[in-house]
């Protein structure tokens, strides 16, 4: 297998990747909130957006990595935006959770999907911003074990590397070198 072999596979699986999260994203969108009717809406929404949002995020990653897999690092601009993202999500996230608390559903039912649906959006900021969770199922404990770093924070890593001092000075608030 050549490099640019390699290359095109992964672009490949970026292409799935990318395209998956963000129908799942849509499905998401317009499957969830039909399940909950009446106020119930309400909380169902709070542990939706910050899903969905999280799962746009991803889904534009994997798109936008396609054009620098095996070529270069994750432009710096990128790579401060998704920075901000990894920030930003845990305070949106905790605020979904709020208005879940808020606007507790009446029926168990309700009460159960909207906190599966937090929770999932948890679990998709985890896999994307703290340690890597999605493996193929007959490997999942195992891989899962491993505690591996997700593609997303290495290529934040490498966007950091030598040649990019601009980037860690600005994160550190320090004049660049």
């Amino acid at each position: 297998m050549t490099v640019q072999d390699g290359r095109d596979a992964r672009r490949r699986r970026y292409l799935s990747l990318g395209v998956g999260e963000l129908v799942a994203a849509v499905v998401f969108a317009l499957v969830l909130p039909r399940l909950v009717d009446g106020p119930d809406r309400r909380a169902l929404w709070a542990a939706l957006i910050p899903l969905l949002v999280v799962l746009l995020q991803g889904g534009a990653y994997w798109l936008l990595a396609r054009g620098w897999v095996g070529r270069s690092a994750m432009p710096s601009g990128l790579a401060a935006l998704y920075s901000a993202f990894r920030r930003l999500d845990p305070v949106l996230l905790l605020a979904g959770l709020v208005g879940v608390l808020v606007w507790l559903p009446e029926r168990p039912g309700a009460v159960v999907a909207a906190l599966a649906v937090w929770v999932f959006g948890v679990v998709e900021y985890v896999n994307y911003f703290v340690v890597r969770l999605a493996y193929a199922p007959t490997r999942w404990w195992r891989g899962v074990k491993e505690r591996r770093t997700p593609r997303l924070v290495l290529d934040l890593r490498g966007a950091r590397a030598p040649g990019s001092a601009r980037l860690v000075a600005r994160h550190r608030r320090e004049p660049p070198t």
